[in-house]
């Protein structure tokens, strides 16, 4: 069997060098055991480490290979829904709840990164970039409803402003958040790997599960089985995300894998600095939206473009070369050194899933997109839960995880259809 290999990213590239880390060869004992070394899988072992369990994570290929390692790195808070959709759908209590959470994840990693001083070349700031006027009234209102769960480090800019920060003229104005910004995702995930390990904890990499035998506190309890081993524990946190594939088929049937996929160029020197001056993050008001930054070493990283169930485009470069040199006409003739695309999971609701198969399994899924800033909140919240501190776990749990429409073989075409519906619009300027 050959051995895993991360994406052919600039990521990947430029990783921080990592112990070998072997498979699962034996039978195991241990208090939790996490499937799944990405964001969730880290956050959650590291605050159960920290509280004094013993915990072992298994990995099917390698600490970070799925989309924590593979993403824009992009530091953004909240959900894909805001909590004004959420208190329409939901209630006020809901959206009270989930508020008061929305901004928490941001701060665990830069708790992390200072706690145990992770190198991933964090930068603070991050520019919601508006194309229509329509975009800054929905920016100007999404200031106020974030003000409202208490988050101030916001400010509105015109596009005399939203020029100063970055160098293009498809812009109107901006919403900056100051307290946003962005980071070396694999080496975010590596770091915390270490962090973890130095606290007790073991990583298997190389280690797909092949069955979860389900036990109860009460009677039996659960058992990760791998093709070379096993752990017995008394606790399972599935944290697959869209990497879950048929290992747990009820949560898989509730959310869509989808594809994201990134280009670097090569190190634009001096030109970095001219393009985005203020070194922010930045992410367009579209539906289908593009998303950017400035690496530590000049290049410009340039995401966007979905695909649905997760099929990579033959040629990612087509896909979002256009929209670079729309954003940045002065980069015409730009070598292109990286392109790799990532997956993330989509729920229909767009909301997060948490929640327990049975007494003894917990599992959380389904960022929608906010997957760099709400893994790491859901690491803590599931590290809560085992505890015995579950209300705010079950604030996520209580919402309905609702199956896409028509099953599996239907959601991708329907949910590519939606997305061209509202993709037009952003054309149209609705």
């Amino acid at each position: 069997m050959p051995k895993p290999a991360h994406a052919p990213s600039y990521y990947a590239a430029s990783a921080h060098p990592q112990p070998a880390r072997p498979a699962l060869q034996h039978d195991i004992q241990v208090d939790v055991c996490i499937i799944g070394a990405g964001f969730t899988g880290l956050s959650a072992g590291l605050h159960l480490a920290e509280a004094g369990f013993k915990v072992a994570i298994l990995e099917s290929a390698l600490v970070g290979w799925g989309a924590s390692g593979r993403n824009g790195g992009q530091i953004v808070n909240s959900y894909s829904r805001d909590m004004d959709v959420i208190a329409r759908q939901y209630g006020a209590t809901t959206a009270q709840a989930l508020g008061e959470m929305a901004f928490e994840g941001n701060r665990i990693i830069r708790e992390r990164i200072a706690q145990y001083q992770i190198e991933c070349d964090l930068k603070n700031g991050g520019l919601f970039a508006a194309l229509t006027h329509k975009q800054m009234g929905l920016l100007a209102a999404q200031k106020a409803l974030w003000e409202r769960y208490g988050h101030t480090q916001l400010e509105i800019l015109d596009q005399s402003a939203i020029r100063l920060a970055v160098d293009t003229e498809v812009y109107i104005g901006g919403l900056l958040d100051h307290s946003a910004g962005h980071i070396h995702p694999l080496n975010l995930a590596l770091g915390e790997a270490a962090a973890f390990e130095s606290l007790g904890g073991v990583i298997y990499e190389q280690s797909p599960v092949t069955q979860i035998v389900r036990g109860t506190t009460s009677t039996t309890t659960p058992q990760v089985k791998t093709a070379t081993g096993s752990v017995n524990c008394n606790f399972v946190i599935v944290a697959c995300n869209a990497y879950i594939d048929d290992l747990v088929p009820e949560l898989a049937a509730k959310t869509m894998p989808c594809g994201s996929q990134i280009i670097a160029t090569a190190p634009l020197g001096e030109l970095a600095k001219q393009l985005i001056p203020s070194d922010y993050c930045i992410e367009d008001c579209n539906f289908l939206l593009d998303y950017y930054r400035i690496s530590t070493d000049q290049r410009l990283l340039y995401g966007g473009g979905v695909s649905y169930g997760a099929k990579d485009p033959a040629h990612i470069e087509s896909v979002l070369l256009p929209n670079l040199l729309k954003t940045f006409p002065q980069l015409a003739g730009v070598n292109i050194d990286f392109a790799w695309t990532g997956n993330f999971s989509l729920t229909l609701s767009r909301l997060p899933q948490m929640g327990r198969l049975g007494e003894t399994i917990y599992y959380s899924q389904g960022c929608s997109g906010h997957g760099v800033t709400f893994t790491h909140l859901a690491g803590r919240l599931l590290a809560e839960a085992i505890r015995g501190q579950t209300q705010r776990f079950d604030a996520f749990a209580q919402l309905p995880h609702l199956p896409f429409p028509g099953g599996r073989h239907f959601r991708v075409p329907l949910t590519a259809l939606g997305a061209w519906y509202y993709s037009l619009r952003d054309k149209l300027g609705f």
